[in-house]
């Protein structure tokens, strides 16, 4: 899966941004660049949209009913979502949330995030720990134009981003791809960690310590993105919130 932001609706990490991007022989790629590079590797079995100079979403069609990552794009109410791997307790779910059986895990990820965006009773790190399993997701809110992204914490489902060269975002599952197209400013996405365009970063196993970005050296001993890790020994200077101003409103740039 490919997704591409500008920078003015993602506002991604600035460790994210390696100077070295610029300087190295391999230049970063410009959006439209890195689509058709991805497009070029897929050539049957993709397909993508274009919100504009915003976003773009790109999809590939799993290989076969067994591949072993479930593959899945869907939207609803100007809400989209790119979706890997698969949820646990996805029955589970569709119950405490008021869907069909028939619902799969984009959709429920959909729903998490409108319960989220409209003042759900719960803490955003809460209500993504209750999803069980290996799974990896990118959402969109074209309407809002807001950026939603997370990575379970098993480390079953990889996922990666980097800068391109506009500065826009760049979110993929394919390294090979965030290489090619974001030279030396990339990184993993921490597992463990949600991403929003408007709240920034948070682990949602640890959402009350800080995030520490630990610069990243590859093997040329170049600088390329950082890391970004739960800091253990220094907490957010807040108190949780109960009843129905926890959604969104707590979790502050950290």
């Amino acid at each position: 899966m490919l997704a591409i932001f500008h920078k003015a609706f993602a506002n991604p990490p600035e460790e994210l941004n390696s100077p070295s991007s610029h300087l190295s022989p391999k230049k970063p790629k410009s959006p439209e660049e890195t689509l058709n590079e991805f497009l070029s590797r897929h050539p049957l079995k993709t397909f993508s949209m274009n919100f504009g100079h915003a976003a773009v979403l790109a999809y590939v069609q799993p290989d076969g009913p067994f591949s072993t990552h479930q593959r899945l794009f869907c939207g609803f109410d100007d809400v989209y979502c790119l979706f890997l791997g698969s949820l646990n307790n996805l029955c589970t779910l569709n119950r405490q949330y008021g869907l069909s059986k028939s619902t799969n895990d984009a959709m429920l990820v959909i729903e998490v995030y409108r319960t989220l965006r409209d003042r759900g009773p719960y803490p955003a790190d809460q209500v993504i720990k209750d999803l069980e399993g290996s799974f990896a997701f990118v959402i969109y809110d074209s309407k809002a134009g807001t950026v939603f992204a997370a990575l379970g914490s098993n480390g079953g489902v990889k996922l990666y981003w980097g800068i391109a060269a506009d500065g826009s975002v760049v979110i993929s599952d394919e390294l090979d791809l965030i290489k090619e197209c974001c030279a030396k400013s990339f990184a993993p996405f921490p597992a463990g960690f949600m991403f929003h365009s408007e709240r920034g970063m948070m682990s949602f196993e640890h959402p009350m310590n800080r995030i520490r970005a630990m610069p990243r050296v590859d093997s040329e001993g170049v600088m390329c993105g950082a890391n970004f890790k739960v800091d253990l020994y220094s907490r957010v200077n807040s108190i949780p919130r109960v009843g129905s101003e926890v959604d969104w409103s707590n979790w502050d740039t950290q």
